[in-house]
């Protein structure tokens, strides 16, 4: 049987030519000139300038950060072989989606067929982590619970402050542009799991979708697989980044079934009291206020993140990821990757340093970085 809280870890990143610092069509030439080997965790995505890392299924988060390691450092070679780099992070500062390449492949093709501009504007890149849940229907009663973090989790992650060489004024414009796409979002709550077949069924016999996948909330019981997948993070910057919002994402499973495990449970909220924290959220990333609905009052998302890891404190060392989690307080103090592009613009004032500074930081920690 599937162990418990298993993770995969799916990143999607930009490929910059660091002379121009702008995006550029290279996928295919990536895959095809890469180990077949190492390929197999190597994806298309609709845009040839972006390429997205599927981990194998991970047992904690450590066995995540090796495979984050290995296939950022991986990635970054391949770019390298043509002059090329891999960015990290939600948006581009500057390129425009009107000036990028639909990957040939029929699957895009019948996206940008359905859904014309919509789909080719969709130039943003995001972190998607899965934990396993073998018990459909716990799988479903905890989905049900675990919407009430996904603010807190998508203002601890905000990395697109710049949208086709603007300055938007939001920690993650990334969050603004994905929610054009149908079936986005923070889901609505279900019974069971035989409830959100039925919701699945429905939309295929009507010719919404063909298939689950194109359901793309923020959190989303995954359709083939037997992993609740949280979806709602801009790609972080760092690798510490990335496995804090992975081993975040775990603990909020952990804690909420350890929660059921003694018959307490977790109050449901309202899906619409909840897309008013993510757009605080996005707005704001840590800087601003969440509400607590229980308290009726608004709360600092800085006391919000430092609630968060108090209520999943005590499962962190069962899971070995009390140090990947614990990042988030230097997250409090040095800023989300969105206020750190920001700091970098407001000191240089030029889109392309803060390029370079995404460029750099990818692939720091790896063994190709300042090289």
């Amino acid at each position: 049987m599937q162990k418990l809280f298993t993770l995969g870890v799916e990143e999607e990143f930009q490929i910059v030519d660091p002379s121009t610092r702008d995006l550029k069509p290279h996928v295919e030439q990536m895959i095809a000139s890469g180990d077949p080997g190492f390929m197999e965790n190597i994806k298309r995505e609709m845009i040839q300038s972006m390429v997205e890392t599927v981990s194998p299924i991970c047992d904690t988060v450590e066995d995540a950060r090796r495979e984050i390691l290995k296939l950022r450092t991986g990635l970054g070679q391949l770019a390298a072989q043509s002059g090329l780099a891999i960015v990290a992070a939600g948006a581009h500062p500057f390129s425009h989606w009107q000036s990028q390449l639909i990957t040939e492949h029929d699957r895009y093709k019948l996206l940008e067929e359905d859904l014309q501009d919509v789909v080719r504007s969709i130039l943003i890149f995001g972190l998607h982590v899965h934990v396993g849940i073998p018990d459909r229907d716990l799988l479903v009663e905890i989905m049900n619970e675990a919407r009430y973090f996904l603010p807190h989790m998508l203002a601890l992650s905000t990395n697109s402050p710049f949208w086709q060489g603007r300055l938007t004024g939001l920690k993650s414009y990334r969050t603004i542009v994905w929610q054009q796409f149908p079936r986005t979002g923070i889901p609505s709550t279900f019974n069971s799991w035989a409830d959100f077949e039925s919701l699945v069924n429905l939309l295929v016999q009507t010719n919404c979708i063909d298939n689950g996948k194109k359901i793309w909330w923020d959190l989303r019981p995954h359709p083939y697989f037997s992993t609740l997948e949280f979806r709602v993070c801009d790609m972080p910057t760092t690798i510490d980044d990335a496995l804090m919002l992975v081993g975040l994402f775990q603990a909020i499973v952990a804690k909420l079934y350890k929660l059921r495990k003694q018959n307490m449970g977790f109050r449901l909220y309202d899906r619409v009291l909840i897309m008013e924290n993510k757009w605080r959220a996005a707005r704001y990333g840590i800087d601003g206020q969440l509400i607590d609905f229980g308290k009726r009052e608004e709360v600092p998302m800085r006391r919000l993140a430092e609630e968060l890891l108090e209520f999943v404190d005590d499962v962190l060392d069962e899971l070995g990821s009390r140090k990947a989690v614990e990042y988030v307080n230097t997250v409090l103090k040095i800023g989300t990757g969105a206020d750190r592009q920001l700091d970098v613009f407001r000191k240089t004032g030029e889109m392309n340093s803060v390029v370079d500074y995404l460029i750099e930081n990818t692939l720091a920690g790896t063994r190709l970085a300042n090289s």
